[in-house]
């Protein structure tokens, strides 16, 4: 039986790509979603299925709505993908970079390709809701003089020519995405797999040193502080939630960190203990 996997995005997009490389060796159905709240709405609906969201970017940053829509949905992360982004520039077959005219693409991908389009002064940049949309809309429409950034799984799928290829600005450009799953499910999956990272929030007390305090104990328990971010409460002004993800090489050591933190903490909540994702090159 085919595992479900609810993306944002369609067939050729990054998220589709980190999918099948994260469940690469099992066969999986996507189901294509147009935002990040139907992925949580999808696996909500169908508790067997699986979400993968995408949650920071080396260039772009965090995702910040969705570390709060994971954190509200009461899923549990079982695991992360870390997926090196090459951008295309693609159009119909035929065409050439000096026929163009428009570039269609998420505005993330429009930014990651601003040196490469600095290179093209007269052509007009569309943001568009995502980069293998593009494509298809390129396709579908018959938009001469029009090229999509995406993919080149997407240009393939959709019968584009790739014109230019590794058109990042930086080539050190990763997404790292999260996989979650409703926690009974999550449970099933994650029975005797190893746990080396943990992703956790928590809300902490408006006083001096509150933040250091939990610092301290992190680094006595000999836990490596991978990501911390902080997002204000809604209606709890200068208040707000830290999100931090920890590695570690002791599961008891870990759960001692646990125990000498959550007494110093508010709201305190673990989102998910898995293993360290696998990056992509």
């Amino acid at each position: 039986m085919k595992k479900k996997v609810a993306i944002q995005g369609i067939a050729g997009s990054y998220h589709a790509i980190a999918a099948r490389h994260y469940f690469e060796e099992e066969e999986i159905e996507i189901i294509g979603c147009d935002t990040f709240k139907d992925v949580i709405a999808v696996v909500r609906k169908d508790p067997s299925a699986i979400g993968l969201m995408a949650i920071e970017n080396t260039i772009a940053g965090s995702l910040l709505q969705n570390h709060e829509l994971i954190r509200q949905s009461g899923f549990t992360i079982i695991g992360e993908y870390k997926l090196r982004i090459s951008h295309s520039l693609a159009a119909l077959p035929g065409s050439s970079i000096r026929e163009i005219t428009e570039v269609d693409s998420h505005p993330i991908a429009l930014m990651q390709c601003m040196d490469f389009l600095d290179t093209l002064p007269h052509v007009k940049i569309v943001e568009k809701e995502d980069t293998a949309m593009s494509a298809q809309w390129i396709a579908q429409h018959q938009m001469k003089g029009h090229a999509a950034i995406c993919s080149r799984q997407a240009a393939e799928i959709f019968g584009l020519e790739v014109l230019a290829e590794g058109i990042e600005t930086n080539k050190h450009n990763f997404t790292r995405f999260l996989v979650i799953a409703d926690p009974w499910t999550a449970d099933e999956i994650l029975r005797g797999a190893t746990k080396n990272k943990a992703s956790l929030v928590f809300a902490l007390p408006h006083t001096v040193g509150s933040l250091s305090q939990i610092l301290s104990v992190l680094s006595f328990y000999d836990m490596n502080l991978a990501k911390i971010q902080s997002l204000p409460i809604i209606g709890r002004e200068w208040q707000y939630l830290f999100y931090i993800n920890l590695t570690f090489d002791n599961y008891m050591r870990y759960k001692q960190a646990l125990d000498a933190v959550i007494p110093l903490t508010k709201d305190f909540k673990i989102l998910g203990e898995y293993a360290e994702g696998k990056q992509s090159v």
